[in-house]
């Protein structure tokens, strides 16, 4: 009876419909949070207050449903999205009533994020964005320390000529932040410039470093990381008869022709 009922679940979790729904219930979830942040009538903000809740049990009852799906409490648990997708159901059960009013609306906001457990393609992403972020978290540092040494340098140099922007380290370092982001940098450049003519040497090398070098660096892992997540993605997707042959297996399989082929001309010589 079990079995038949898990065999049901599967099937319903699986099915191309359901999922479709649910992607189409977590947008009308986004958008019944955007919709309270307008001037509504009454009548409107009940029929909203009646559809969260509709919304947040019919989500109640998809966890359900792929928990039932599952292979047991610790196969469910075992994926960081199906905890992620908990939490963010388990938080939208919090009354919009008295004191947690704000508490709860800021939890349903966050229904929204269902919406990358939901799609493989997005799940990918995210994935691929964590495994970057300790590679990318080496340049940051990096980049931390070309921040201070130029700000330190700054705050000597052209402190006397603007305090609002040189004054000390942190405040040369948001300077540094708004030069590298091409905010309005000429202007800095150009009023240090007035006092010392070669500063345009400061900005430039700082620019090159951080904008050019240093943020390629970053994109460039990105990448890396993005290319290896959709290979396994792909390999994922793929069925075992159909995928690509690796390395390997390629060399392994010339291997045994060239052994083939030597065996068929000693044949011949014979």
């Amino acid at each position: 009876m079990f079995q038949s009922l898990q065999l049901l679940f599967q099937r319903i979790d699986n099915s191309k419909l359901f999922q479709s729904f649910v992607i189409f219930v977590i947008v009308v979830s986004a958008i019944s949070v955007g919709a309270h942040t307008y001037a509504l009538p009454v009548w409107l903000e009940n029929l909203l207050l009646v559809l969260d809740r509709a919304i947040t049990l019919f989500f109640l009852v998809e966890i359900i449903i792929r928990y039932m799906a599952s292979k047991g409490f610790k196969a469910f648990f075992s994926k960081g999205w199906n905890i992620f997708d908990v939490v963010i159901v388990v938080g939208s059960l919090v009354p919009l009533a008295g004191s947690s009013v704000f508490i709860a609306r800021l939890l349903r906001i966050f229904r929204v994020l269902r919406l990358v457990s939901m799609v493989p393609e997005l799940r990918m992403l995210v994935n691929a964005l964590l495994k970057a972020i300790p590679r990318m978290g080496h340049i940051a540092l990096l980049m931390f320390v070309i921040f201070y040494i130029y700000a330190a340098v700054g705050s000597m140099m052209f402190s006397d000529i603007n305090e609002e922007l040189w004054r000390d380290v942190s405040i040369a370092m948001l300077t540094l932040f708004r030069i590298a982001t091409f905010e309005d940098w000429t202007d800095v450049m150009y009023e240090t410039m007035a006092v010392h003519p070669l500063s345009w040497l400061y900005y430039l090398t700082f620019i090159f470093l951080t904008a050019f070098i240093f943020l390629n660096m970053m994109v460039g892992v990105i990448l890396e990381v993005m290319n290896n997540e959709h290979q396994a993605f792909v390999s994922e997707q793929t069925p075992d008869g159909d995928k690509p042959a690796t390395r390997s297996q390629l060399d392994e399989l010339q291997k045994q022709i060239a052994q083939l082929s030597q065996q068929l001309q000693q044949q011949q010589l014979k």
